[in-house]
């Protein structure tokens, strides 16, 4: 299942990059992750009131919010992936289950 999912990810940024010349080295897959928690971050702090919501509704906080958790899991992937990590093994020695094949 991860390792579909993560190829998933790689074939959407690949063209994405590819469409607007962007270069994906090494630093670029840790810094993506970075921007998308920081964006992440942002949105958790309006939907809870620690930031000006800049007009949003509930349902607008809600969406943003879910669209900003799959940036962060697209890119912890996408970084897993470029680094050779073995997600699934990591996952069962810090978690104590096998994500499903």
């Amino acid at each position: 299942m991860l390792s579909d999912l993560m190829q998933q990810f790689e074939t959407a940024s690949a063209t994405y990059a590819a469409e607007n010349g962007l270069e994906r080295d090494d630093d670029w897959f840790v810094l993506k992750l970075q921007e998308e928690m920081g964006e992440l971050t942002q949105i958790w702090n309006r939907t809870t009131g620690r930031g000006r919501r800049k007009g949003m509704t509930e349902e607008q906080l809600a969406t943003a919010l879910a669209d900003e958790t799959a940036d962060v899991l697209g890119h912890i992937l996408l970084f897993a992936q470029r680094n050779r990590l073995d997600l699934a093994a990591a996952i069962e020695r810090k978690w104590r289950f096998r994500p499903a094949d």
